[in-house]
């Protein structure tokens, strides 16, 4: 790769929500390496990335957001990306999971994205490079056991991502999705940890997967990188399968 290519988001500033752990600091640490400005929105900013710009943010929080934001632009002078990550996870069905929790969750993963990316379009519109990926799920396009809520806000999300694409794509702002498969994270591991046989269950999750492993942090970071690149004006309102062929593929079993 040449260096010219490698500092494909030189002069860009970008805000990764969630990015102070897992897939989202994986997406810091790419576009980092893209020679971009990045701001990162967490709850949690201890584990942020000494080189980016940490500011403590509540997506589910209106006010919070749109202080965090402007924050970000101020400190840079400006936003081109926006990559909303972050995310809870939930599981059961409908009949297991209580009306506060579906509240909770769709004002986290939907509609902490809409907060977060209506405080940047001013800023968005006046860059000449504009970009918002959302972080959706292989939940949204395969059904999952006991994962009612979590993969309808997932498919929130898809849905999400095409309207705010036509809603922005005039004003030169593009839109798009990335679905991960099930990610080899430290969010992860706290649950195979809490599993019976956490051994066991990492197996079953790397066998669900046709490819047959985890998916890396990294993989999913360069598929954001690829959708916020402004080289790529003519991607937008789509979204990108990260999942080792879960969504598309039907392989017969392994014969021993």
């Amino acid at each position: 790769m040449s260096g010219d290519v490698a500092r494909e988001f030189d002069g860009l500033v970008a805000i990764v929500t969630g990015g102070a752990s897992g897939i989202g600091a994986a997406v810091v640490q790419r576009l980092l390496g893209g020679g971009a400005k990045v701001g990162i929105l967490d709850l949690n900013v201890s584990g942020a990335h000494a080189d980016a710009f940490a500011v403590q943010a509540d997506v589910s929080d209106l006010a919070s957001v749109k202080s965090a934001v402007d924050a970000v632009a101020a400190e840079f002078g400006g936003i081109d990306i926006v990559v909303n990550n972050a995310g809870i996870g939930a599981a059961g069905s409908v009949e297991t999971v209580d009306e506060a929790e579906w509240a909770r969750v769709f004002s986290i993963n939907v509609t902490g994205m809409a907060r977060v990316a209506s405080a940047a379009l001013p800023y968005l519109r006046k860059s000449s490079a504009a970009a918002i990926v959302n972080t959706s799920s292989v939940a949204a396009t395969a059904g999952i056991p006991a994962r009612a809520l979590y993969s309808a806000s997932k498919g929130a999300v898809l849905s999400l991502t095409r309207a705010m694409a036509a809603d922005h794509l005039r004003e030169g702002i593009r839109v798009n999705a990335v679905n991960p498969g099930t990610a080899d994270t430290p969010w992860v591991g706290r649950l195979l940890d809490a599993a019976d046989d956490p051994v066991a269950e990492r197996a079953a999750l790397a066998a669900r997967q046709p490819h047959g492993r985890l998916v890396a942090a990294d993989e999913i970071a360069e598929a954001v990188a690829y959708l916020a690149n402004p080289r790529n004006r003519s991607t937008t309102g789509t979204s990108i399968a990260v999942d080792g062929g879960m969504q598309e593929l039907r392989l017969r079993p392994i014969e021993n």
